[in-house]
């Protein structure tokens, strides 16, 4: 898919780059918010990415879509931000001052319906370690092993990170349902 413009932007066609970025920013800026959840961060990474798109258009070689090539480029801009800043995953060691629901009331989780909103939420309010890996394995699709190579971490540390971030996920989006329910059986 876009195969023109990546044979124009190979050629140096500068109006190739602009409808690339028409293209695929929007998308792009989309995953740099998932793993770095902060916009200034995001927006800077964004730029990046296409930067070294446009610098490195030669090696892109067909073998798979251009839009997941500048996905793989903007999932490596974003671990290099991460790394570059030194922001530390923050690893959670318990769950002891996780809030759970109290309630006697009876509430049908089934019939529940879960917003794209409300996830988006529930992974804003992640530690970033969590976030991160909760990202590139849900959202991204990369295996615990490539997880591990990337943050320099082991296997099983994504693993149960993943796990808890999962849990915290499930933690809060409980605790704001029921309360919405509350809201509207009062």
């Amino acid at each position: 898919m876009h195969k023109e413009i990546a044979l124009k932007l190979q050629k140096g066609d500068k109006a190739a780059q602009y409808e690339l970025y028409k293209l695929y920013s929007r998308a792009m800026f989309n995953v740099c918010m998932r793993v770095l959840n902060h916009r200034e961060n995001a927006e800077d990474v964004l730029q990046d990415v296409f930067l070294t798109a446009f610098e490195q258009i030669h090696s892109f070689r067909f073998e798979s879509t251009i839009g997941a090539w500048l996905k793989k480029i903007a999932i490596n801009r974003c671990i290099n931000f991460i790394k570059k800043k030194r922001i530390q995953l923050q690893l959670l060691d318990s769950f002891d001052s996780i809030d759970r629901p109290e309630t006697n009331e009876s509430v049908d989780w089934e019939e529940v319906q879960l917003s794209v909103e409300m996830i988006h939420k529930a992974m804003t309010q992640l530690p970033d370690g969590c976030r991160v890996i909760f990202s590139l394995f849900m959202l991204e699709g990369y295996d615990h092993g490539e997880i591990s190579q990337i943050l320099e971490i082991s296997e099983s540390t994504s693993k149960s990170q993943l796990n808890r971030a999962k849990n915290l996920i499930k933690t809060y989006i409980t605790n704001n349902t029921l309360a919405e329910w509350k809201i509207q059986t009062n």
